[in-house]
């Protein structure tokens, strides 16, 4: 494990990575050549209910991130493995001591025949606070990516920070997914009934290179007021959502899955 770093200029600032890669075992199961962490990432192997694949929990060693926080994440199933990614608790985007924003940045790699499940816990946006992220994946043909990025704009009864949030996704070297989020103060119309009208928790799931695209063609729908699923032009599947807060936004995602069937 490698210790974190105070970001050059910026005492009160954090630099940290985590790696985690994933290859077959040779006995049907997944194992974890590569896992490290550094500062507020901290990743965990732990018991996963499907014998195939390995579960790795993000546990957060210390508050972060904060204004001027420098993390990046590379999490990579190799040809044949399956590894699942989670949390063990919501992130909390903090102000801290500079007027930096923070930055996370996470990159998700699949080789062919592999699958990577990213499902975090909800990122939270706290009043005053300043984050930049981005997830970029790489998937190859015969990969599997399952992606889960949930938002919420502030804690109860709080006003939310600035929340920039890049989702992209090439499948087979080509692009397949690219879209940006910008919310919260500053960000123009971001709470206008374009964007999320009123409500203070939004999300995402992108499905990626499942069989199910091949094998029956999926079509727009809308299983309720403020989730809308739509097929992309690539094998994978959009869950988009609104929610007046975290735990009715992963209602509306699950819901959502259920209604297509995936």
């Amino acid at each position: 494990m490698t210790a974190a770093a105070a970001v050059p200029g910026s005492a009160a600032s954090v630099s940290a990575r985590a790696r985690i890669t994933a290859i077959p075992d040779g006995r049907g199961g997944t194992a974890l050549p590569l896992l490290s962490g550094a500062g507020p990432l901290a990743p965990r192997r732990t018991r996963s209910a499907d014998p195939a694949a390995a579960r790795v929990t993000l546990v957060g060693a210390m508050s972060a991130p904060l204004s001027g926080d420098r993390l990046a994440l590379e999490a990579r199933a190799e040809a044949g493995a399956a590894l699942r990614v989670d949390g063990s608790a919501a992130t909390l985007a903090l102000p801290g001591r500079t007027a930096e924003p923070a930055r996370y940045d996470v990159r998700l790699r699949v080789g062919e025949g592999g699958r990577l499940d990213w499902l975090p816990e909800q990122l939270v946006s706290v009043r005053g606070s300043e984050l930049r992220q981005h997830l970029r994946a790489e998937v190859a043909p015969g990969g599997c990516l399952v992606v889960r990025d949930e938002q919420v704009l502030g804690r109860a009864g709080e006003e939310p920070g600035r929340l920039r949030s890049r989702l992209t996704v090439r499948y087979g070297g080509r692009p397949l997914f690219d879209q940006e989020l910008d919310l919260g103060p500053g960000a123009p119309g971001w709470d206008g009934g374009a964007v999320l009208g009123g409500h203070r928790a939004v999300g995402q799931l992108l499905l990626v290179g499942t069989e199910k695209t091949d094998e029956q063609p999926l079509l727009a729908c809308i299983p309720g007021e403020s989730a809308v699923v739509t097929p992309l032009a690539g094998p994978a599947l959009l869950v988009t959502a609104v929610a007046p807060d975290a735990l009715r936004l992963r209602r509306v995602l699950d819901s959502a899955l259920t209604f297509t069937s995936w």
